[in-house]
């Protein structure tokens, strides 16, 4: 399976507009954003657990990074609620689960297989930016837009925006809430906040290495 494989374009997906697909597991869906492969797969999706379900015990060969959006995520290492960010790295293993439902944003298999750099924080709203991750490659980072604020970004390793709250109009095309952009590696962006402002969580720089 291949969904906005291309890393040299432009790909953004609407929540609202994109279907809820079922998982393996009884109770969990999702909405790829990015995928390359069938279940085990390089993979950036919305995933939502209805409340009691479950995956399977389950080693991450090739990482596991998420933040919390909706509900309260859980394994056997603790209880992950909204804006918790975590990052499993290869070779690590858990028992996801939600007693009481949750919606989380996952990335899988987009780890250095070297990596083995453990991440549990809770974000809030940062007054700016709250610095989540960063090593050599990439920077994770969660920023509070105001209303109305012009947002610039020369993306040289690429970069993706993530709309946890909010909204902003970029290309003439307008991002809300759990709205998701992808720019590619020299591209810049350009935006415009709306009303209400913006939370977002964005990742830069990591998608260099992907453009042959």
């Amino acid at each position: 399976m291949r969904i906005n494989a291309d890393f040299s374009k432009r790909a953004a997906v609407h929540f609202e507009d994109t279907p809820w697909v079922p998982s393996p597991a009884p109770g969990v869906e999702r909405k790829m954003l990015d995928r390359i492969g069938g279940e085990v797969a390089r993979a950036t999706s919305i995933v939502r657990f209805a409340p009691g379900s479950a995956f399977d015990p389950h080693v991450h060969d090739g990482g596991e990074e998420f933040l919390v959006l909706e509900g309260v995520f859980q394994d056997e290492h603790g209880d992950f609620p909204a804006g918790a960010y975590v990052r499993n790295p290869p070779t690590t293993s858990h028992t996801p689960a939600a007693a009481e439902g949750a919606v989380i944003l996952v990335k899988l298999h987009q780890f250095d297989p070297a990596d083995r750099t453990e991440v549990k924080t809770r974000t809030g709203v940062p007054e700016q930016e709250q610095k989540l991750f960063q090593d050599a490659v990439e920077t994770v980072t969660l920023q509070s837009w105001t209303p109305g604020q012009a947002v610039s970004l020369e993306a040289s390793g690429g970069a993706e925006i993530f709309v946890v709250d909010g909204s902003y109009s970029e290309s003439g095309e307008e991002f809300r809430r759990w709205d998701w952009l992808r720019m590619p590696p020299g591209s810049r962006f350009d935006a415009t906040v709306g009303a209400e402002g913006a939370k977002i969580w964005m990742k830069t720089g990591h998608l260099a290495q992907l453009i042959v």
